[in-house]
């Protein structure tokens, strides 16, 4: 299994559609492209980014076949228009929380 790293912090303002918007949109569009969540953080204190959040997927070619859609960069301009700072990284899915 891979799993896609993500981290971001959300938009001055913006934090109540933001929340909307990850339940009603994000979430579901992950798991309908075929990332399973499996983790996110939210830190409140320290100079960190604000969001850190997690998926899987089956292998890396269908990560990388999931991130190639145009869907997935669909999803993602929405979250873009929520937060600022994204990043993201694929990694070997690990039995513990990672960090980007």
């Amino acid at each position: 299994m891979v799993k896609i790293l993500m981290s971001w912090d959300i938009k001055p303002g913006r934090e109540q559609e933001y929340f909307e918007f990850v339940v009603r949109e994000w979430v579901p569009g992950l798991q309908r492209l075929g990332i399973e969540p499996t983790d996110a953080w939210y830190t409140q204190f320290g100079n960190a980014r604000q969001i850190l959040a997690g998926g899987t997927a089956k292998n890396l070619k269908v990560m990388q076949q999931i991130l190639a859609t145009d869907e997935w960069n669909t999803l993602k301009d929405q979250l873009l228009s929520y937060v600022d700072h994204y990043a993201e990284r694929v990694v070997k899915a690990k039995g513990t929380f990672q960090l980007m």
